[in-house]
């Protein structure tokens, strides 16, 4: 086995054998249920508005789950000072960084793909279709990806996983609140603001169950970015 699927499952591992993982997965869960019940159902919608409302505040909380589960991944290392065993063993940055991206993937994406009891509610007085529900999905788990990109990259500049969690959720917040910077900014500034939006200028198709290849392409880049990142701050720390 490649040492990426190692950390990777090491990871997991992590996530389902302590209390900070059920914790988050939990609360996802009880949030978005909450959520779906109190705005997705409120009054008389159709089905495709239910659906798109769903899509809409769940994003939130995969968000703020991302932020949470990527704190611990290289802040607790350093943390527990076991990141120079990490160093002394034959495995390049890049693999630590991308195997325990992935570990913490896998967890956010099982923890996503649970919430599929509520859209199917929806059945039981209406229709829904199968194209928009996967779209939905795919958007999510990428959101949740990028996030977890920009957490990874927080936790790597911290000692702490508080201090960790922070910087992570202020690298989010910025690409977050990019598009009100584009309302108060002039050309050829606001045209980048708003493109560069991690929510409001690339969640809504998926959401509506539209998949356009700039959005993926977008969430895919911020997410190789964040890793890249990740991995030079690593490879700088090597060497202090």
């Amino acid at each position: 086995m490649s040492p990426v699927l190692l950390i990777a499952r090491r990871e997991l591992r992590g996530y389902l054998r302590t209390m900070t993982g059920w914790i988050i997965a939990a609360s996802v869960l009880l949030i978005d249920g909450l959520l779906f019940n109190a705005f997705a159902l409120e009054g008389s919608r159709r089905s495709t508005e239910v659906l798109t409302r769903f899509f809409y505040f769940a994003s939130g909380p995969t968000m703020v789950a991302a932020i949470f589960l990527a704190m611990r991944l290289l802040a607790e290392e350093r943390q527990l000072g076991t990141l120079p065993l990490l160093y002394a063993s034959p495995v390049r940055d890049r693999d630590i960084v991308l195997g325990k991206f992935l570990g913490a993937v896998a967890f956010l994406s099982g923890v996503t793909l649970a919430t599929v009891y509520m859209p199917l509610l929806i059945l039981v007085h209406g229709q829904i279709s199968l194209g928009h529900l996967l779209a939905g999905y795919l958007g999510l788990l990428l959101l949740g990806s990028a996030s977890l990109g920009l957490g990874t990259l927080g936790s790597s500049l911290a000692r702490s996983q508080i201090i960790a969690a922070i910087l992570g959720a202020a690298l989010l917040v910025s690409l977050l609140v990019a598009w009100l910077l584009a309302s108060v900014t002039e050309p050829p500034f606001s045209k980048l603001f708003a493109a560069i939006a991690l929510h409001n200028a690339h969640f809504p198709p998926f959401q509506s169950g539209q998949v356009h290849l700039r959005d993926v392409a977008y969430y895919l880049l911020v997410t190789w970015v964040a890793l890249f990142a990740t991995t030079r701050v690593l490879e700088a720390r090597r060497w202090q």
